[in-house]
């Protein structure tokens, strides 16, 4: 990169998928400033990354007014309560971030002249009545239902967005993420994934919910950075799935995790949670299109990886790691 290092804001900086996303732009050679209010988030996510000269952070909530000094050149909007138990336990937060964070965001990029990405989900879907599920499906989402919130938050999101790049001309990019795994998770978190990793360790049954036919695709964390990385720097305004469209049902899932752990969990059953989507496959034609990317880790080599991470933990940090939400938010 010549001259100047570009200079990036990442929100929601200390989560899953944030943290992975500050590495990527150190890496690049870009100047980060995280940002999180470590409501689900954790510094243990980014902690490596404080010793940089590249790096800084800033403790804030997207929801009340953002300052950044300076010039920026780019804006990732990933700050956002993620799973069931985080938007069911604070149902207004992931509201008020999806409605008011954005819009400080969008206000921020123009004041910048930044360009911004923002994190939205495959469950602007919602329930899908059309698998795989294509760009320009409008979703079939319940607005008072208990998943509402989040979901209906996200499309909002995605509506605010592209009022910003019609009207004022802001350089926005949308993000529609499917279901992503890999290390740094919040094991427990509510999602099965890594809920199942965390029983599977511990020798637990693993709780599949329904009749575990539902099905989910999931993305390896690195193919989920490396699609958001070139959505960033691509010419396209509209939203763009990143997602794995290798889809398998919950039960089996729950198999292949017990097999690749060597564990001696068994399953078990419980209600399926209401407007629990029954089915999630990304349609990636337009991203294989515009981005030339596809996912280069298959489900298991991604498995492989991630249950490594998490078997190079202690057990005492283990059970910390599913714990420490409910510790920090209690």
């Amino acid at each position: 990169m010549n001259g100047q290092p570009k200079r990036i804001l990442i929100t929601g900086a200390a989560g899953f998928l944030g943290s992975h996303l500050s590495d990527r732009f150190i890496q690049e050679g870009y100047q980060v400033i995280g940002m999180d209010n470590l409501i689900t988030g954790s510094l243990r996510n980014i902690e490596h990354l404080f010793k940089l000269p590249n790096f800084e952070f800033y403790h804030h909530d997207v929801s009340k007014f953002v300052h950044v000094p300076g010039h920026l050149d780019y804006i990732l909007h990933f700050a956002s309560p993620a799973s069931p138990i985080d938007y069911l336990r604070i149902p207004i937060q992931t509201l008020k971030v999806g409605s008011l964070g954005t819009h400080n965001l969008l206000g921020l990029a123009k004041s910048k002249k930044a360009r911004i990405l923002v994190a939205s989900t495959s469950e602007v879907y919602g329930d899908p009545l059309v698998s795989p599920q294509a760009e320009s499906y409008w979703g079939n989402v319940n607005p008072v239902g208990p998943r509402g919130v989040y979901d209906e938050a996200k499309r909002f999101q995605e509506a605010m967005t592209m009022a910003y790049h019609n009207f004022h001309g802001v350089e926005t990019r949308i993000v529609r993420i499917f279901n992503t795994f890999g290390p740094r998770m919040r094991l427990n978190d509510g999602r099965a994934l890594p809920t199942f990793i965390a029983q599977a360790l511990q020798n637990e049954d693993l709780t599949v919910f329904g009749n575990g036919q539902q099905t989910r695709s999931f993305c390896y964390v690195d193919d989920q950075v490396e699609g958001i990385f070139r959505l960033l720097h691509a010419e396209y305004a509209e939203p763009v799935n990143i997602g794995n469209p290798d889809e398998i049902t919950v039960e089996q899932m729950a198999k292949e995790i017990i097999s690749l752990t060597n564990s001696s969990s068994k399953l078990t059953y419980g209600e399926l949670p209401v407007d629990d989507p029954k089915q999630r496959r990304p349609d990636i034609r337009l991203a294989k299109e515009l981005l030339n990317w596809q996912p280069a880790f298959s489900r298991l080599q991604g498995l492989e990886k991630t249950i490594a991470y998490y078997q190079a933990l202690d057990k005492i940090d283990l059970k910390e790691t599913t714990q420490i939400y409910f510790k920090e938010n209690a």
